[in-house]
């Protein structure tokens, strides 16, 4: 599907994209889409590997020429206009650093390409050095530097000379867990600092979820939905999205006369949005901490739909602890709980009560 352009005549548009698509051969790799990315924005394009967010990044890039459409940067037109004119800096996975060059030498490459003053350089390289941490690290060799000291390295040779468009293809991917948050968090006050428009890759939905302004969801080569990270989340708009970002349950049926879901065994359950056709063929999202877990004998609020079951599976998880239940009809739902101690946890094959708000349920697209 297509994302339509909003707003033609605003100015605030850093990046637009019009019917932009390549192909190879026979396959095609992003079907012609359309994209505006507003200044000042972090948006991040996230997606399975071939969905198609690489392939956009390096069309932006020039790395790629697009088959068709066209590509605006503040208005003008730069489908063909090579990499180097484009004014747009990139942050790869693999760092990138030139291992025969200190710190220092790294970070002022692409002044010295452009042929910046002595002076202008050791001003601009301190000062982007001083951003991301680096200061006193100036004449280390990259092989001297930790994973995340060269990442840093990567993003101040990219800011140095003060590009229109920052993007990033998949920056911390190889770091692990910690440092990786460390980094988010790093990225994300240097883009508030900045004030620069941020175009960020990744496959992993909760990096997305924590630094975007904007997320751009992509699959197969086409736009799955474009919108904050709350509303990806709490209103996904199909079985695509609700599965790809968090952990979702769905639940299918058909509506009655009474504007209710019939799903398995006859059950019925209140759904947002009040009375549908009769007939119609619903899908139905919850998110699994919006399940609640009380005993199989505690009374609930008669607003709730309610439904029975047992334990398969509890997964402790730290702070939330994760359980599966069978439940009577025979549909299998996980409920996440802020984790107590053992003894406070449902254990496996105790029978509890499912129960949950029609207005934390989202009805989907096909």
């Amino acid at each position: 599907m297509r994302e339509g352009i909003v707003d033609e005549v605003h100015t605030a548009h850093a990046i637009s994209l019009k019917s932009i698509s390549k192909t190879y051969g026979l396959m095609t790799v992003l079907h012609p889409t359309d994209l505006n990315v507003r200044k000042g924005e972090f948006l991040t394009l996230l997606g399975p590997s071939g969905s198609g967010k690489t392939t956009l990044l390096n069309l932006i890039a020039g790395a790629t020429a697009p088959t068709t459409g066209s590509i605006l940067l503040d208005g003008r037109d730069i489908t063909a206009m090579p990499p180097r004119e484009r004014g747009i800096g990139m942050v790869f996975q693999n760092y990138a650093l030139m291992p025969h060059m200190t710190v220092f030498e790294n970070v002022a490459y692409p002044l010295r390409a452009r042929r910046q003053p002595a002076k202008a350089i050791q001003a601009k390289v301190t000062e982007a050095l001083e951003r991301v941490g680096l200061r006193g690290f100036e004449d280390r060799k990259p092989r001297q530097l930790s994973g995340g000291q060269q990442q840093r390295v990567g993003i101040a040779r990219c800011i140095v000379y003060s590009p229109a468009i920052i993007m990033m293809d998949e920056p911390l991917g190889a770091l692990d867990k910690n440092l990786r948050e460390q980094m988010q968090g790093e990225i994300k006050r240097l883009h508030k600092d900045l004030g620069t428009t941020f175009i960020y890759v990744t496959h992993d939905q909760e990096e997305a979820l924590n630094m975007s302004d904007r997320i751009c969801l992509l699959n197969l080569g086409e736009i799955a939905q474009l919108g904050s990270p709350d509303e990806l989340y709490f209103r996904p708009r199909n079985r695509f999205v609700a599965e790809f970002v968090g952990e979702s349950n769905l639940i299918s049926g058909r509506s009655n006369a009474e504007g209710k879901l019939v799903i398995a065994g006859n059950h019925l359950l209140a759904i947002p949005g009040g009375a549908r056709n009769e007939g119609a063929e619903l899908l139905v999202m919850i998110r699994p901490e919006k399940v609640r877990i009380c005993g199989i004998n505690n009374a609930v609020a008669s607003s709730d739909n309610v439904l029975n079951g047992e334990v398969t599976s509890v997964s402790f998880i730290g702070g939330m602890t994760r359980l599966a239940i069978k439940t009577e009809n025979g549909l299998s739902i996980t409920a996440k709980m802020i984790s107590g101690q053992a003894a406070s946890r449902p254990e496996l094959g105790a029978q509890v009560r499912l129960c949950w708000s029609p207005t934390d349920m989202v009805a989907l697209e096909g």
